[in-house]
């Protein structure tokens, strides 16, 4: 494979994948947020179907925050041997300053993975927090009508 297309893979391709990544983890949290702000707790009757709307792509959010390090860090092991390339490839002349411009360069996906990773996990969390309170707030209603169930079944003994 030809320098400039490791040059690009990791250029176009790495970055431009994490870039993919951080719109679907932006994208996802703005619907589940609009979401949970339109949600009726009262219109479920079972628990596990409420968690089962509540938690729809928190998956991929972690997934993303998990994998994007990792992706990052695959550029920039990429750049790096592209790197090593070029200084065997050039012995006669090396120049010290290209090698660390080269070097920098690499480091660039590991930052950009890690510039996905962060807010994602961020998000994450904080969304998993919200479906912890509507979880809550379905509870407290279902005791709320079971409660009201009781106290009309017991008036109506009394009657």
């Amino acid at each position: 494979m030809p320098i400039d297309q490791i040059k690009n893979i990791v250029d176009y391709g790495i970055i431009g994948l994490l870039i993919l990544m951080s719109i679907i983890t932006f994208a996802f949290a703005i619907e589940r947020l609009l979401y949970f702000r339109s949600i009726k707790l009262s219109d479920y009757t079972h628990k596990l179907a409420l968690e089962i709307d509540l938690t729809k792509r928190l998956g991929t959010i972690a997934s993303i925050g998990t994998n994007a390090p990792y992706i990052g860090l695959l550029g920039t092991v990429l750049a790096i041997i592209l790197t090593f390339y070029i200084i065997g490839d050039k012995q006669a002349d090396i120049d010290t300053g290209e090698i660390m411009k080269h070097l920098a360069l690499a480091l660039k996906a590991t930052a950009a993975g890690l510039v996905v990773a962060i807010p994602a996990t961020v998000i994450y969390n904080a969304l998993i927090g919200k479906v912890d309170t509507l979880i809550a707030r379905w509870e407290i209603l279902q005791d709320e009508k079971q409660s009201q169930t009781k106290r009309y079944m017991r008036a109506e003994e009394q009657a």
